[in-house]
């Protein structure tokens, strides 16, 4: 099966005063930004690996709101089976920019996660996720930027017949970000994102500790960037890589 992860982080379009190169800042999760981000991705987990391609559109219909829509493409070498895993659709609107001088943004968001994905197949998950939350942009220093961020999390039962039902339960939770993006230079700046995800299950609490450290480059401004990333689940035993490339539109 494919692992749920709740990262809250943004790719977004800010004001013009912390601008990388030229006028585009993506070092900053709370702008908005209308782009293109094609994703090599390879997943890991004691059981299974799987490898493909995410793409991920975002729309922005202005700078403070925001369409994303993320599709996977991703083969299993456990099954043998290669197709569309688990959908996902992010909508942010920043309801406030420059609140004070530290605080940059107050962003909105609601994230689904749709189970399109084949559970049999080990593409899927057979669990809807709802998200809603909140991300706060406080600027910390020149080079040193901070996202905190809070979400109410809700998953659906699984709907696989493979899993017995009476083992099947939905799960109300609270999911947390606490991002961190720190820029090198005019081109190089790297997030760092612990994310975890408190969950009740059948009156039971777990949690799920995932993270996000994701090194960007831009390569043409306003235009090109790279990035490699590993986002583990550490609860799970799951590690993602992904090399990214990102076209802004």
């Amino acid at each position: 099966m494919v692992y749920l992860a709740f990262p809250l982080n943004l790719h977004a379009q800010e004001s013009e005063s912390s601008v990388i190169h030229g006028d585009i800042d993506p070092s900053k999760p709370t702008n908005l930004y209308t782009q293109l981000n094609t994703v090599f991705e390879y997943q890991s987990s004691n059981t299974q690996d799987l490898f493909g391609l995410r793409s991920i559109i975002q729309y922005a219909f202005d700078p403070d709101n925001l369409l994303l829509v993320e599709v996977p493409f991703l083969y299993n070498q456990r099954t043998s089976s290669f197709g569309v895993s688990d959908m996902r659709i992010r909508y942010f609107n920043a309801a406030k920019r420059n609140v004070t001088e530290k605080i940059i943004a107050i962003v909105p968001f609601a994230d689904v996660s749709i189970p399109v994905g084949s559970f049999e197949n080990g593409l899927g998950s057979s669990v809807w996720s709802v998200a809603g939350g909140v991300v706060l942009g406080i600027l910390a220093s020149e080079r040193l930027s901070l996202f905190p961020g809070i979400s109410y999390v809700h998953l659906t039962k699984p709907t696989t017949d493979l899993i017995p039902e009476d083992l099947k339960f939905n799960s109300n939770g609270l999911g947390l970000q606490f991002n961190a993006s720190y820029v090198f230079n005019k081109s190089t700046f790297l997030f760092i994102n612990p994310i975890p995800t408190f969950l009740n299950t059948d009156g039971n609490w777990r949690t799920v500790w995932a993270g996000e450290f994701n090194l960007n480059k831009i390569i043409i401004p306003n235009k090109f960037k790279m990035n490699v990333g590993w986002f583990p689940n550490f609860t799970n035993e799951v590690n993602i890589i992904r090399l990214g490339t990102t076209v802004f539109l």
